[in-house]
C-alpha cells in the first residue's frame, strides 16, 4: 500500500510540475507576442510610408491640466551633450507674434548640418536639400536666430511637413485673440546629429481645443535623397531615380549630358538643367554630348 501511496504522490507532482511548466511558457509567449505587437506599431508610427506627416495619438496633444495655461510664454530647452535641440514649448498668443520680417540665420548651423543640392529633386532654387527648421516658427513667437530652436531639416518636411500646421495655428490666433499650448520635440535616434521627424502637438486653449487639437509627427525625409542622419551627409536615391521618367541631366547650353550623381551637376545653374529620357545612344543623337568627367 505505502509503494502505490508513494506512486500516486509522485505522479501527482509530476503532473503538477508539467502543469506550471506549461502555464508559464504559454504566459512567456504571450508576453512576447504583446511585446512584438507594441515594437511593430512603435515602428511603423516613425517609418515614412509617403505622408510628409501623420497622426500621433488618436491626433490628441498629451498637455497635462497643470500645463494649460492662458497666458502667453515660449521656453527653449537646453542643448544636449551633442549640440542638438531638445523640447520647444510655447502658450503663443498674439503679443508674441513678430511684427517685422524674419532676420538671417544663416550664422546658426545646427548639428548634421551637411548642405548639398539636388537639381531636379528639391523644387527650390538653389536646390538645396536642407532648411534650419524653426520648432517653433517664427510666425508664432518671433524667434530668430535661438541656436536651441533650430534644427537640420529637410525642405521636405519644413514646407511640406510643419508649415501648414504653423499656418493653422497662426491663423486661429489672429483670428480670435485666443491661445495655444504648442510644444515640438525632435526626434534624435541615439547620438544621430540628424533627428528623424519632429513631433507637434497643439490645443488651443480657451476654447478647450474646439479651435485647434492635433498631435502629429512630421517626416525629416526627402524623396528622392538618402539621408545619413548620423552626420547629415547624403546621396541620390538610385531606387527612387529608377521610377522617375528621366535618366541624365543635361546643361541646355553646352549640350553636355551627366549622371545625375555628376558633381558637376551641383554647380550648374537651376535654369540651365534639363532632364532627359531614354537610352545613352539616344541622348546622343538627339545632339548632346556625354560628360568626360562621370562618363555617363
Amino acid at each position: 500500500m505505502k509503494k502505490i501511496a508513494n506512486r500516486l504522490k509522485y505522479y501527482l507532482l509530476l503532473a503538477t510540475f508539467v502543469c506550471i511548466t506549461l502555464i508559464t511558457i504559454n504566459n512567456e509567449s504571450l508576453e512576447g507576442n504583446a511585446n512584438e505587437e507594441v515594437i511593430e506599431e512603435g515602428t511603423q508610427s516613425t517609418e515614412y510610408s509617403g505622408d510628409a506627416s501623420i497622426e500621433v495619438n488618436g491626433n490628441k496633444p498629451t498637455f497635462t491640466e497643470d500645463e494649460i495655461v492662458d497666458d502667453s510664454y515660449e521656453e527653449y530647452g537646453d542643448l544636449d551633450e551633442l549640440g542638438r535641440c531638445t523640447v520647444a514649448y510655447a502658450c503663443v498668443g498674439k503679443d508674441l507674434m513678430p511684427t517685422e520680417k524674419r532676420g538671417s540665420i544663416e550664422a546658426v548651423k545646427p548639428t548634421g548640418w551637411e548642405q548639398k543640392k539636388y537639381p531636379g529633386i528639391i523644387d527650390s532654387n538653389p536646390p538645396y536639400l536642407y532648411n534650419r527648421c524653426h520648432l517653433i516658427g517664427y510666425q508664432l513667437t518671433g524667434e530668430n536666430d535661438n541656436k536651441k530652436n533650430l534644427v537640420t531639416g529637410t525642405r521636405y518636411m519644413n514646407m511640406d511637413g510643419m508649415l501648414r500646421y504653423e499656418n493653422s495655428v497662426t491663423s486661429y490666433v489672429k483670428e480670435t485673440g485666443n491661445h495655444v499650448m504648442y510644444r515640438v520635440t525632435p526626434d534624435f535616434k541615439g547620438d544621430n546629429l540628424v533627428c528623424n521627424g519632429v513631433n507637434i502637438e497643439a490645443l488651443s486653449v480657451e476654447d478647450g481645443g474646439e479651435g485647434i487639437c492635433f498631435n502629429v509627427y512630421c517626416y525629416n525625409v526627402q524623396p528622392g535623397v538618402k539621408i545619413h542622419y548620423s552626420d547629415g551627409t547624403s546621396e541620390l536615391d538610385r531606387d527612387y531615380q529608377a521610377n522617375l521618367d528621366w535618366t541624365y541631366i543635361a546643361n541646355k547650353y553646352s549640350k553636355k549630358f551627366h549622371d545625375p550623381e555628376c558633381e558637376l551637376v551641383a554647380d550648374m545653374k537651376t535654369n540651365n538643367l534639363k532632364f532627359l529620357s531614354g537610352t545613352r545612344e539616344e541622348v546622343i543623337a538627339q545632339g548632346y554630348e556625354p560628360c568626360t568627367e562621370c562618363n555617363p
